[in-house]
């Protein structure tokens, strides 16, 4: 066995308990469909807006439980996901998914963000795969096809961030007032990679393989620089316009590149991009992880000052791509680290009282009691993610 069966145990339990949180606290009665917010003390926030990310990842979180164990009883909320989105967030008109409705569920920002189609075909797929519902495979390939004439750069090459509703052009592309302003980033390519990874598992096809295998180009050589981490943000001519770097994003795509060269199917891919994992993991223990203190979020090169928030999603996210590394190469340090970085997820991350795990911590570990436990970016896909992969490799 690759690891103690007290882990196994542990993320069991706690799989367990992400499962219950989300099939009991996200279901909004009163509107419909789900919730848009709750608070760090798991208060609902009244007439919170509805995001597509948050209800997106839903989507894909209730369809892939539902599919790794029955048992856990969420294909009804999967579908009304599902309908959900298809009632309220599907744009009729111009096509693809609009940014955010409020909490009646009427369109309030209709923009087009590019990672927000993405994560529909990601979500579609997952639901499929649970439900056969061919409504869902044709929605999925019908988003594709809107990245891909609206969004693909044919002149420069790369996904354009964002656009208006009607997919005119946009001027404010950003994801959220977080985000740095930037025509093409490493983020959205980084998920529509992971949707064109799942599509293709269900719709073999070769303009869907191409554009897969020109995404796995851009990110190995586009992307990564010479010291095995990934650049974010880019204007349309590839003008690199920020010097920062994520840990989390840089070991979430060393394992997100695997997968998609596995489904290409090329040996010269997969090779390629199980090399670069093993020296991505190794750039990331160096700069972006202390052990017995847990992922670090950013560094801003220009003036060497390192984010030493803890966020949730990156703990997980480098346990998986660890795990990967630790497969490809049978070094312990990997090993040591996904073990070291559960526990201090267990302690630091989790929120024994009010349920779900925090948002962030500080480097004292204190939670940033202002964030929320359920919104546009707090849903169950990263941690259910994580622990399903790390429990279905348990052999």
């Amino acid at each position: 066995m690759k690891y103690p069966e007290s882990f196994y145990k542990s993320l069991t339990t706690e799989l367990n308990s992400i499962v219950n949180y989300w099939k009991h606290n996200s279901v909004d009665k009163k509107e419909g469909g789900f919730l848009g917010k709750r608070d760090h003390y798991n208060h609902t926030v009244p007439n919170a807006h509805k995001g597509i990310i948050l209800n997106t990842r839903l989507l894909w979180s209730f369809s892939m439980l539902q599919q790794y164990d029955p048992h856990f009883n969420v294909h009804e909320l999967a579908k009304r996901s599902f309908l959900y989105l298809k009632t309220y967030f599907e744009d009729k008109e111009h096509g693809g998914l609009f940014w955010e409705l409020t909490a009646e569920g009427k369109p309030f920002q209709p923009k087009k963000q590019i990672y927000a189609q993405a994560f529909g075909i990601y979500s579609l797929v997952a639901y499929y795969k649970v439900s056969q519902d061919e409504e869902a495979k044709d929605w999925a390939i019908a988003l594709f096809h809107l990245i891909e004439k609206h969004a693909l750069d044919a002149i420069e090459n790369g996904y354009i961030e964002a656009f208006e509703k009607d997919w005119s052009p946009l001027t404010d592309m950003r994801l959220s007032i977080k985000s740095m302003l930037a025509e093409k980033t490493m983020n959205t390519h980084l998920h529509i990679l992971e949707a064109y990874t799942s599509l293709l598992e269900i719709n073999p096809n070769e303009q869907l393989r191409k554009a897969l295998k020109n995404l796995i180009d851009l990110l190995l050589n586009q992307f990564l620089n010479e010291e095995y981490n990934f650049e974010l943000f880019f204007d349309k001519q590839w003008k690199l316009v920020s010097r920062e770097i994520s840990f989390g994003h840089d070991i979430e795509a060393a394992w997100l590149l695997i997968d998609a060269a596995k489904v290409v199917n090329e040996e010269r891919l997969i090779a390629i991009t199980q090399d670069r994992a093993v020296k991505i993991a190794d750039r990331f223990l160096e700069l972006g992880y202390k052990k017995g203190e847990g992922v670090l979020n950013e560094l801003n090169r220009d003036n060497h000052q390192f984010d030493t928030d803890r966020h949730w999603w990156p703990q997980v996210e480098a346990m998986v791509g660890l795990h990967y590394a630790y497969q490809l190469t049978n070094e312990e340090k990997y090993k040591n680290a996904v073990l070291d970085i559960w526990e201090y997820t267990q302690k630091h991350i989790i929120d024994r009282r009010n349920g779900e795990w925090h948002f962030q911590v500080n480097e004292k570990n204190i939670p940033f009691e202002k964030e929320d436990k359920l919104s546009m970016w707090k849903a169950p896909y990263h941690n259910s993610r994580a622990l399903t992969k790390l429990l279905k490799d348990r052999s």
